[in-house]
């Protein structure tokens, strides 16, 4: 008898089947003495779509919200029902006893594997393999480990739970809110309530009113200090008047050290990363987006095999792990790791429970490299970069403290006090792995960049003592301004939706990315702002919707209901409350939507206004009446024809004697006909056409050119 197994992914299916020895390759599956492998394709099976319950729900009407279906069917996803029906057929083998599910370890992994379950009618025992990296020895290590299915139960349920609280609330409102307004206009169950925080944010900077202040500097010869008081512990005077008169008081005073405190401080090694943690400093330090870094590391996860489960959300280790930790280390002394690793394989690893704590490991533990020594040179640029930072992280976990002397030193001038802070590394620790730029400290705060602690700078201070008198010292008035709270960037709302537990490190990604498509926010530069539409779409949408709270709330029900002590039942009866509630204060609203993007064009359809949004291959116009549904290019199409004069490529237009090249720049106009637009194996094969057709057979390799100006000749005559 042999084992069905069922993998997320044709990729990881082969890598799976090579290890079990299954060598004989089918379309859809890969058979071996004991295993039959075969794989779905992300998700095979859905929630049925309103139409597949009753058909008059293709057409979008107020009057038919909110959709409750009483018991939510499931359905096959069209572009991948052979493969479902390749699954079905091998399910129906008398030789294969049981289903090992080998889906990706998690939430959506078992939700795909289970809904695949349900359809074939799969009522054989089942099993499940748990794996944290896809190397051979994790493979053949968690097949002798496999555990029972039914222990994955209460993650299948959480899983259903999220799935039909998304199509309850987010397909209800995004409904009632597009019929309503006559706009296209989505609202989700995480998406709306990270949009509102960003709406909060935005009118905090609008509403915001810059202040100038000033700060009295000091230049002691080799270091700088500000003056400071206790009524201005910040030492910023708002009153200029005040600020000159200090500065007039100070000229010519005697400076003398009154306070001088040196204090040993530590800084400890940052924590491994989660995926939040690495999605925020690939997003600092390289510019990656979210979603970016999501699929580099899942490469680097499957294809190269070189580092541990994605989608985590715990920064510790395992006590099982501690005894793969040397050889992880040892498979990393390549170039540049080598001399980093060496001190550290020459004695016992430190071991703490900073590094190592079971307690705060739920399901998959944090992002290590695996035991596989890396081929850097077949890296592609974003994963050597994304590599270099999980390597470097891990390293660092096994390094010292970062020790170093704070001085701070008290300066009296003129009955005033100056304050300067200095710092002198004892021993660089961790740091070290970074080299000079001293890495990536712990993050987790928004990037907000509220006012400078202008005191705080570090320098290097000469050798003083409590006593010694300043000779040299020149004050001066620094002029500054204060400054309203910055936009969001990927990594600062990574870090608020992680601090209001709005959506998993497996799904923030995706949010952002449907915000973005959905053209409620965008990109600018390295930030993120909410669109018009946005800024509209948080005012006429629910309030509860809008609530992080309440969000928050439901996820903390969904981690109950994984872990086997949520209520199922309860959660979703209380989604279904929040729907018809949701969707009776968009029915009831009075508030008026106007598309923020119009323009002074005007739809040759029906005469409305079009609006200009932005679409996968670039600006559409699109008629604001939605039943009305005519739409079409905003700019022009570029050719592959340059213009003479600037070699720029040329915009395609259509006039009355047909289409036509225009430069932008230089309003060089050249028309075009089929043959023009040609290039390419087409323009060749249209040439060797007219040839052959109008030249008498002319050998083309004598000349071309003569050949082909012979045939067009003749074509005109005829």
């Amino acid at each position: 008898m042999k084992s069905l197994v069922l993998a997320e992914k044709p990729s990881v299916a082969k890598e799976i089947a090579r290890v079990l020895g299954c060598n004989t390759k089918h379309k859809h599956y890969m058979e071996g003495p004991k295993h039959v492998v075969t794989w779905a394709l992300g998700h095979l099976v859905t929630l049925a779509e309103p139409e597949d319950y009753d058909t008059k729900y293709k057409a979008w009407n107020l009057e038919d919200l909110p959709l409750l279906p009483e018991k939510m069917k499931l359905k096959l996803i069209k572009e991948t029902t052979p493969q479902f029906r390749a699954i079905s057929q091998l399910a129906q083998r008398g030789d294969l006893e049981q289903l090992i599910i080998a889906t990706d370890a998690g939430r959506e992994g078992e939700l795909v594997a289970r809904w695949i379950m349900e359809l074939i009618r799969w009522r054989k025992p089942f099993q499940r393999l748990w794996i944290s990296s896809q190397t051979d020895k994790a493979i053949k290590d968690g097949f002798a480990k496999l555990r029972p299915g039914r222990d994955y139960d209460p993650l299948f349920q959480s899983a259903v739970c999220r799935a039909e609280a998304d199509w309850l609330i987010g397909l209800n409102v995004t409904r009632a809110l597009t019929c309503k307004f006559n706009a296209q206009l989505a609202a989700g169950r995480v998406q709306t309530p990270t949009l509102s925080m960003m709406m909060d944010r935005e009118r905090e900077i609008r509403s915001f009113q810059s202040k100038d202040y000033w700060m009295v500097k000091a230049q002691f010869g080799g270091f700088h200090a500000i003056w400071r008081s206790k009524a201005q512990p910040d030492g910023r005077q708002f009153d200029k008047a005040a600020a000159d008169a200090l500065l007039s008081r100070l000229q010519g005073g005697k400076a003398k050290v009154a306070q001088l405190k040196v204090v040993e401080k530590n800084e400890p090694q940052p924590l491994a990363y989660d995926l939040t943690e690495l999605q925020r400093d690939a997003n600092r330090k390289y510019g990656f987006s979210a979603k970016q870094t999501s699929n580099v590391l899942q490469k680097l996860y499957e294809q190269h095999k070189l580092v541990t489960y994605p989608r985590t959300d715990s920064r510790h280790l395992t006590s099982d792990m501690v005894s793969t930790l040397p050889s992880r280390l040892e498979s990393l002394s390549v170039q540049p790791y080598a001399p980093l690793v060496k001190p550290l394989l020459r004695k016992p690893l430190p071991i703490t429970k900073r590094i190592v704590d079971d307690s705060k490991v739920s399901d998959h533990h944090a992002i290590i490299p695996t035991e596989q020594a890396p081929l850097l040179h077949t890296l592609l640029a974003d994963e050597r970069r994304l590599y270099d930072l999980i390597v470097r992280r891990f390293i660092a976990l096994f390094y010292p403290v970062y020790r170093y002397d704070e001085t701070v030193v008290t300066v009296e001038l003129a009955g005033e006090s100056f304050h300067a802070k200095g710092r002198v590394t004892k021993d660089a620790g961790w740091k070290a792995v970074y080299g000079q730029d001293g890495g990536s400290a712990p993050s987790g705060a928004a990037d907000d960049n509220e006012d400078e602690d202008h005191g705080a700078q570090q320098q290097t201070l000469p050798l003083l003592q409590i006593g010694d008198v300043l000779k040299e010292a020149r004050c001066s008035l620094e002029k500054h301004s204060t400054k309203p709270p910055a936009r969001y960037t990927e990594a600062s709302l990574l870090s608020i939706m992680e601090k209001h537990n709005l959506g998993t490190p497996a799904t923030r990604a995706d949010i952002i990315e449907k915000l973005i498509s959905t053209d409620t926010i965008e990109r600018k530069m390295n930030t993120l702002q909410p669109t018009g539409k946005g800024a509209q779409l948080i005012e006429i949408v629910a309030p509860a919707l809008r609530s992080p709270e309440l969000t928050a709330r439901w996820e903390q029900e969904l981690e109950q209901i994984a872990k086997g002590k949520g209520n199922m039942k309860a959660f979703l009866q209380g989604i279904r409350e929040q729907t018809v509630s949701m969707v009776r204060e968009v029915k009831n609203s009075t508030t008026e939507y106007k598309p923020h993007n119009l323009t002074s064009s005007k739809c040759p359809d029906c005469g409305n206004s079009l609006q200009e949004i932005k679409g996968k291959r670039g600006k559409m116009l699109v008629c604001i009446d939605r039943e009305c549904g005519y739409k079409r290019a905003s700019e022009p199409m570029l050719s592959n024809k340059r213009c003479p004069q600037c070699h720029k490529k040329m915009e395609i237009h259509t006039g009355k004697a047909g289409k036509y090249a225009q430069c932008r720049h230089c309003n060089v106009i050249e028309m075009l006909n089929d043959d023009n637009r040609m290039s390419g194996k087409a323009a060749k094969r249209n040439t060797t056409k007219l040839i052959n057709q109008y030249s008498d057979n002319t050998n083309l390799g004598a000349s071309l050119g003569d050949a082909l100006k012979a045939a067009l000749q003749k074509q005109k005559e005829d």
